[in-house]
């Protein structure tokens, strides 16, 4: 079941990667979705671009602050 306020959409995605995904999710104990959720925030972190997070109003664990990324420019 879909969180209210979250975008759900179809994922077609390679088996193997997402056997790591799962495997990887299991190790750091988050849904499957969840970790690729995570990953997906850190790769655009990484990238510089900001985000805020919008807090899951079912979930008292979505509070975080705001994503910021650290310097970079956006470019390279």
């Amino acid at each position: 079941m879909a969180s209210p306020g979250k975008k759900s959409f179809p994922l077609r995605i390679d088996p193997a990667l997402w056997l790591a995904i799962e495997r990887l999710a299991a190790q750091e104990i988050r849904s499957a979705n969840a970790q690729v959720e995570y990953l997906l925030r850190e790769a655009l972190t990484q990238r510089g671009i900001r985000i805020k997070v919008v807090p899951d109003a079912g979930d008292p664990t979505s509070a975080d602050p705001p994503v910021e990324a650290g310097g970079g420019s956006g470019s390279g």
